[in-house]
This record gives structure tokens, C-alpha cells and sequence, in this order.
């Protein structure tokens, strides 16, 4: 075991595998002579040379279209976007093409399109957005949005190794500001499933991503007010661990729901209509979302503040389905 960063955790996963298996290699802007725009590949160059470690062309499409072409002659690409906002300039490679090679012409497509996402660092509307939803929406592509370094490290490999194109969002808000013990060498954290990451009895938070802190913070805040708060971090956007979810609502009865992204069709939405559907006779109160208001993100720290949740909204939260 070793501390890590968050940051450090996902560097660690990449430089692992690449240095296991050849048919792994990256390409993006600016990672290789730069290090990347976090510095998170810093290093990578100079071990993996330019032909693993490809500096490309400021071109999403084309990006993610080579990565899409080598994946079909065998290769196993990570794509970085420099921040994945920018996501939105290869959507169609992305979607339409990477999405539906699997349906259309029944083999894997083993593609990671990875990059920083989300906000409160004052990165202003295009830096700081977060999309997960969009690509959850979109069949054939699996979605990951860890909260934690080891959870970084071992999905990010599990993604890298999988045989269908993965999206993997990386909080940029996270990237230096957590840290832990993280196991070294190949580690492994199979996509799909959930973890409880504080048990409680009182209300379940279902959240992901930089919302699983907040989730913690209003958590220990409320303990002392007597509600014994539950967080489940769903890790995984698509596969989804439903049964985890549910499990997790027939024992507390009551349900607050958490992500940074916006609320109107966020990825909560769905999380509160399979609970809706599958735990409605276990619920004791409607279950309640927390979410980003639905604006650009504003560049202004005060006003990116008032947009974002943070752990002050959730408690708010879920001090109303308790008390429902």
C-alpha cells in the first residue's frame, strides 16, 4: 500500500498497465512533452516514448476516431480529453460509433475516454461541466465517476481492461485535494458495483463522485442531531448496481439523492425512478434530489457556490425526508 492522491492513483493505474501490456497506449493533447494539462502524465514520455505517449492535434473527432480505429486492430487506447467538457467536439465519434460497434458488428471495442470534469475550482462553463448523463443515455458505452484514489486506480483499471468502450470521469476538484492508502501494483475494482461507504439506518444518500464528500461532511454533521445517515457511492453509472441501491432503501425507508451535475435530467433522475419503481412499499417519504442548479456553471466563486450542492444542501435534504 501506498498514499496517493487521487491524481496520483490514476496516473499509477495507466503507468501499470502500460507497463504490463503493449497494446495499451495513450493519446491526447498535451500529455506527452507537457505532462498534461494537470500534469498528470507527467513522466509517461520519456519512459513509454511517442509512439505509446501521442501528443494529437486539438481535434476531439479525430482523437477519439484514432482511438476508435486502433481499438479495432487490436490495440487498447486511452483517450484523454483535456477537460471533458470538450467531450462534446467527438460526440458522434463517441456515441454513434464507438457506442454501436458492438451491436452492429458483434465484437469488443476496447476504448477509455478519460479526462477532468466538474467544477468549484473557478474554471468558469467550459471547464467545469458534468456530463455523465449524456453517455449514460447513450447505449453501449459504459460510464465511471469514482470518488475516491483506490477506487480510481482499480476502476480506471478494470475500464483500461474491459472490452467495450468506457467513459471515466475524473472530478478535477479531486484530483490533489484527496488522498489514501492505495494498493500498488495491479489492482483491480470490477465496474457495476456499489459500495456503502458509511452505514447508517436513519436515510439512505445515493450519490457518486465529488457528491460522495459532501455526502460524508453533511453525514457527520447530522450524526450529531441524532440521524443516522447511510452513503452509498454508486461508483459506476452504467453497469448500474441496482440491488445495492435497493438494498440500502428497505433498510432506512427514506432517500436523498446527490450528484454535482445539473437536476433536470441528471443521472439522479433515474436513480429515483428505479427506487420509484422496485422500492416504493419500503419508502416512509418521497425520495428527495440534490443536484446543481440548471445554469452554466458561472466562473464568479460566489456564484459557482450558489449553483453547486455542497454539504450545507444536502443536510437540508435529508433533515426533510427524516422528518417527513
Amino acid at each position: 500500500m501506498a498514499v496517493m492522491t487521487y491524481l496520483e492513483a490514476i496516473a499509477d493505474a495507466m503507468r501499470v498497465e502500460m507497463r504490463k501490456d503493449k497494446s495499451v497506449f495513450m493519446i491526447g493533447e498535451d500529455i506527452g512533452a507537457y505532462g498534461g494539462a494537470f500534469k498528470l502524465t507527467k513522466g509517461f514520455l520519456e519512459e513509454f516514448g511517442s509512439e505509446r505517449v501521442m501528443d494529437a492535434p486539438i481535434s476531439e473527432s479525430a482523437i477519439i476516431g484514432a482511438g476508435i480505429g486502433a481499438a479495432l486492430n487490436g490495440m487498447r487506447p486511452i483517450v484523454e480529453m483535456q477537460f471533458m467538457d470538450f467531450v462534446t467536439n467527438g460526440f458522434n465519434q463517441l456515441v454513434t460509433v464507438a457506442g454501436t460497434t458492438a451491436y452492429r458488428w458483434g465484437i469488443g471495442l476496447p476504448l477509455v475516454v478519460r479526462g477532468p470534469s466538474g467544477g468549484g475550482v473557478g474554471a468558469n462553463p467550459f471547464h467545469s461541466r458534468n456530463s455523465e448523463a449524456w453517455f449514460a443515455h447513450s447505449t453501449g458505452l459504459k460510464v465511471v465517476c469514482p470518488a475516491f484514489p483506490a477506487d480510481a486506480k482499480g476502476l480506471l483499471t478494470a475500464a483500461i481492461r474491459d472490452n467495450n468502450p468506457v467513459v471515466f470521469y475524473e472530478h478535477k476538484g479531486l484530483y490533489r485535494k484527496i488522498k489514501e492508502e492505495v494498493p500498488e501494483g495491479e489492482y483491480v475494482v470490477p465496474l457495476g458495483l456499489a459500495r456503502v461507504v458509511r452505514e447508517g439506518k436513519s436515510v439512505s444518500v445515493i450519490t457518486y463522485g465529488s457528491a460522495v464528500h459532501m455526502s460524508l461532511q453533511a453525514a457527520e454533521t447530522l450524526a450529531q442531531e441524532g440521524i443516522d445517515v447511510e452513503v452509498v457511492d454508486i461508483r459506476t453509472l452504467v453497469p448500474f448496481d441496482e440491488e445495492t441501491v435497493l438494498e440500502s432503501v428497505r433498510k432506512t425507508g427514506r432517500v436523498v439523492v446527490a450528484h454535482e451535475a445539473v437536476l433536470t435530467a441528471g443521472f439522479g433522475g433515474e436513480i429515483a425512478a428505479r427506487i420509484a419503481d422496485k422500492a416504493f412499499k419500503y419508502l416512509d417519504a418521497p425520495v428527495k434530489r440534490v443536484a446543481s442548479f440548471d445554469s452554466p456553471t458561472p466562473f464568479a466563486p460566489t456564484l459557482e457556490k450558489a449553483v453547486l450542492p455542497d454539504a450545507d444542501k444536502i443536510m437540508v435534504a435529508i433533515r426533510e425526508v427524516f422528518r417527513f
